[in-house]
């Protein structure tokens, strides 16, 4: 990627790239559990200022974004977010994803969070590649923790923990 690249906030003219991205995310059905297709009123909702999204943007056009999610409401859990990157099916692999998380780490740090944990399918090793190249380990594997198109899958569980900031 070059420099031309800017990691920033989403603002609201990037929730319809946002929500297109996502969606190529399920029919591509290598990143998340979801099947049918989301809402703009899907994709935006649970949204507060700790947890942030994050989008990649050149010339002026969305190819990637990153949101911190809330883990658990159980106030023991307080410090540890789960995460999502996707990236535009056609700028997989060039270092968008890289820089999202990267991006999102400083977010979590900021906000008070001192782990990080991501849940994905075991056969996105682009992903894993991506995660494990940031600092994440695996933890290890839920069998059958859900189902995607009618079939139990596994899902294998990711942590990185960040420096406390209390």
């Amino acid at each position: 990627m070059n420099d031309s690249w800017i990691i920033r906030k989403a603002q609201e003219e990037d929730w319809r790239q946002i929500q297109a991205i996502y969606n190529q995310g399920i029919e591509d059905r290598i990143a998340t559990l979801e099947e049918q297709p989301k809402s703009l009123e899907e994709v935006l909702k649970d949204r507060s200022s700790r947890y942030v999204v994050l989008v990649a943007i050149q010339g002026g056009e969305v190819y990637g974004w990153a949101s911190l999610n809330p883990y658990s409401y159980r106030c023991a859990y307080s410090g540890v977010v789960d995460l999502s990157v996707y990236v535009d099916r056609n700028w997989r692999g060039k270092g968008v994803g890289s820089r999202l998380l990267n991006a999102l780490e400083s977010e979590a740090q900021a906000h008070h969070f001192h782990k990080m944990i991501h849940y994905t399918l075991p056969f996105n090793k682009l992903g894993q590649g991506l995660y494990r190249k940031c600092g994440f380990r695996e933890v290890g594997v839920l069998q059958n923790q859900g189902v995607l198109d009618g079939r139990f899958v596994d899902v294998l569980v990711m942590e990185k923990c960040l420096s406390p900031s209390r």
